[in-house]
């Protein structure tokens, strides 16, 4: 069945959208909309699966746990980047000012 990653974004989110796009017992393929949002204050994700992530459009900064501390990385549009398993991270922030849209990948 077609589809389109573009279809069906509201215009305001008060909170963070995610849809599945595809999924099986090894893998799942996720859009996420964003539109501002961010982590909650001391949340930390902490995976039990590889995740790859594409921003398809707008911006976001992620925050890492490493031994030397927090490492901040800037997304922009066309960025995407592999989070290893149980590698804690937060989202600090996405674009205010126009949808962030991300594709995921977990396996």
């Amino acid at each position: 069945m077609k589809s389109n990653l573009f279809e069906n974004i509201p215009g305001m989110l008060s909170e963070e959208r995610v849809s599945i796009l595809a999924e099986n017992e090894n893998v799942r393929i996720e859009r996420i909309v964003s539109d501002g949002q961010s982590s909650p204050e001391d949340f930390w994700y902490d995976q039990e699966q590889n995740e790859w992530v594409l921003l398809i459009s707008g911006s976001a900064v992620l925050s890492f746990e490493a031994e030397t501390g927090i490492e901040r990385i800037e997304l922009n549009s066309g960025d995407h980047l592999l989070i290893p398993a149980h590698q804690r991270h937060r989202v600090e922030s996405t674009s205010a000012t126009e949808k962030t849209i991300w594709l995921a990948i977990y396996y």
